[in-house]
């Protein structure tokens, strides 16, 4: 009786830590015409609301996703109902999803932990500690392949990971790819975990990596916003930003894909530090981007550069800031086609693609938009699963097949880059 009392003590103190979304819902809104484009425009100012865009507002006849609050959810609907404003239930109640999710990771975890990285459980999602011994058995498995750079500290002083995999020779050609720069996009994490692990198989056996290998550097920064990532699993699973205090604010973080120096401050990223998009007091004023800033500019032949966000199933190049053209769009434009193509060869999964501006929403201080000023040409960022259905909680089983077919779209950028040298 005491030994099931003290489980049960355990159990509402670690759920009593963390935010619950009971009653939350996701509302899937798609504005018929400019008019309803605007009046839900409108409730992104509504901070008294909680709401929460998970995809914002777009253009006529484009989906925007909205998780409601269970105390703003009467409100929200009659508002959309008196204007006449279709909407759909996307999830019925997001705590039920979270507490699957949850249960699953625990069923993972009473498995015993791995002792190498073939053990490890590509198909679960794991924890930031989790990651980082993964990363430790990596480098020490293959020692000749795989490195570990710490590129800096996060705010609360956790590690700046990047995995090196290099055959060798200084200051190579290299390619960049970033994973969970958006705390809450788990899948994007899960899926660098499973290209690790694939780059290091497919060495020597892939005729195509090989020579990449055998020629450049491949980056990999898994968990590129440790601290929201810890905060995810351990306070809030919708966490999107840093945890860093704003000063005069009780709001904390910055959108960590709208603080880059480039169109910093312009339409579609927020001033208000109580906004998911807040852009943050000045340009690279997290020490999550200044330090991929300060290692990309000390790198100085970095070639390709691919940033990596959930969801939406989308294929992006720059620019986000600005309408006008990247010089290189149509170069850029056939290799998305391409990526795309070789995505959907596997499962049939569908992209979209283009540049962000047209392709998803103008943004500014967005991270290929920085790195493509910086002179890195094939600069792209993806969106993986799924269109909506589940959103920022994509079940586990959706981890492996992800991965691998984003991989294919990876290899052929990765491919380009290196048989088109600039």
């Amino acid at each position: 009786m005491m030994r099931g009392l003290l489980v049960f003590a355990a159990l509402f103190a670690a759920v009593l830590g963390k935010e619950t979304f009971e009653g939350h819902q996701v509302l899937r809104v798609i504005p018929k015409d400019e008019i309803e484009l605007s009046l839900i425009k409108d409730l992104e100012d509504m901070i008294d609301f909680e709401l929460d865009f998970w995809r914002g507002v777009t253009d006529v006849s484009i989906p925007v996703d909205i998780r409601v609050p269970f105390h703003s959810l009467q409100f929200i609907k009659i508002y959309l109902e008196t204007q006449n404003i279709d909407y759909s239930i996307m999830i019925k109640d997001l705590q039920m999803m979270l507490d699957e999710e949850q249960q699953e990771m625990e069923s993972g975890r009473r498995v015993i932990q791995p002792r190498n990285t073939d053990s490890f459980d590509y198909s679960k999602y794991h924890t930031l500690s989790e990651i980082y011994s993964f990363q430790d058995m990596l480098v020490a498995e293959n020692p000749n392949l795989v490195s570990k750079i710490v590129i800096g500290q996060s705010y609360e002083g956790r590690p700046l990971n990047v995995l090196k995999f290099s055959t060798g020779g200084t200051n190579r050609p290299a390619i960049w790819i970033d994973t969970g720069i958006h705390s809450r996009e788990w899948v994007t994490q899960a899926s660098g975990t499973w290209f690790a692990k694939k780059i290091v198989t497919d060495y020597g056996t892939d005729p195509a990596l090989t020579a990449i290998l055998n020629n450049m550097d491949i980056l990999l920064e898994i968990v590129t916003n440790p601290d929201g990532f810890y905060y995810t699993h351990n306070s809030n699973r919708m966490w999107r930003k840093t945890r860093k205090p704003n000063p005069g604010s009780s709001c904390v973080g910055v959108d960590p894909n709208r603080n880059w120096d480039a169109g910093f401050g312009g339409p579609g990223a927020s001033s208000s530090p109580c906004s998911e998009t807040y852009r943050g007091p000045s340009a690279h004023s997290e020490s999550e981007v200044k330090s991929i800033v300060d290692f990309v500019k000390s790198h100085g032949n970095i070639k390709a550069f691919i940033s990596i966000h959930s969801y939406s199933q989308m294929l992006m190049y720059p620019y986000g800031y600005t309408s006008t053209p990247a010089k290189d769009q149509a170069e850029l434009h056939s290799l998305a086609k391409k990526a795309i193509t070789d995505l959907a060869s596997l499962y049939g999964t569908k992209y979209t693609y283009g540049s962000i501006i047209s392709t998803i929403y103008q943004a500014s201080g967005g991270t290929i938009d920085w790195t493509y000023n910086q002179g890195i040409k094939y600069s792209y960022t993806f969106e993986l699963r799924d269109t909506g259905f589940y959103g920022f909680v994509l079940p586990a089983n959706q981890i492996i097949p992800t991965a691998k077919e984003t991989w294919l779209a990876l290899m052929a950028i990765m491919d380009h880059t290196y048989n088109n040298p600039y």
